[in-house]
C-alpha cells in the first residue's frame, strides 16, 4: 500500500475541488454545495473504521454525481472514486476516475487531515460563507472518535493477557 493524500480546495462560492492521490495515480471531483457530501464522506470512513464492510458517499457535480465507495478486507479499504452522469444514475455506472488500496488507519487521516488544513487555513466561518454549509465539526469529530476507538481495540488486542499472578 502506498501514500495517500486527499485535498479538499474551495476555489469558488459553493464549489470545491476535491482530490485524492497515491503513488499510482490521481482523481479529481468539482463538487457543488447542494447536497451534504462532506458529511456523507466522512460518516462513511466513520463507519469504515469502526468496522463496516461496505460504505459509500456521493458528492453533487451539478449534474454529475461524484461517488465514493469503500470496501473493507480487514485492516484495508479498497477505495474507488467515479463518475456518474447525474444523482439518478445506477451506482454500477460511470467512469472510474481513481481507485486505490490503503489501511483504513491510513484513509481516515486523510481525510481528516484534509478537513483539518480547511479549519486551520480558513476556519469554520469563511468555510460556510465561502462553500454555502457549515463547516462538518460533527463528522469530522464522529470520524476522530472511531479512530480513537479503532486505535484502543487495535493496542489492546495486540497487548499480552497479564499474569494473574495465582498458581496452576
Amino acid at each position: 500500500m502506498t501514500s495517500l493524500a486527499i485535498t479538499w480546495t474551495l476555489f469558488s462560492h459553493g464549489w470545491a475541488s476535491v482530490k485524492v492521490a497515491d503513488d499510482h495515480g490521481q482523481g479529481e471531483a468539482m463538487v457543488s454545495y447542494v447536497t451534504d457530501g462532506p458529511e456523507q464522506f466522512l460518516y462513511g470512513i466513520a463507519r469504515l473504521v469502526l468496522g463496516d464492510v461496505d460504505t459509500r458517499a456521493e458528492l453533487e457535480g451539478e449534474p454529475p454525481a461524484y461517488r465514493w465507495f469503500f470496501h473493507r478486507d480487514g485492516s484495508a479499504v479498497d477505495v474507488r472514486l467515479l463518475l456518474a452522469d447525474d444523482d439518478q444514475a445506477p451506482d454500477d455506472s460511470g467512469k472510474l476516475l481513481w481507485s486505490g488500496r490503503h489501511t483504513v488507519t491510513a484513509l481516515a487521516r486523510s481525510a481528516v487531515r484534509a478537513f483539518d488544513r480547511i479549519d486551520h487555513e480558513q476556519g469554520e466561518e469563511s468555510y460556510e460563507s465561502h462553500w454555502g454549509r457549515p463547516f462538518p465539526r460533527t463528522e469530522l469529530e464522529a470520524l476522530r472518535a472511531a479512530m480513537r476507538a479503532h486505535q484502543r481495540s487495535h493496542t489492546k488486542s495486540l497487548t499480552p493477557p497479564r499474569d494473574s499472578g495465582e498458581a496452576g
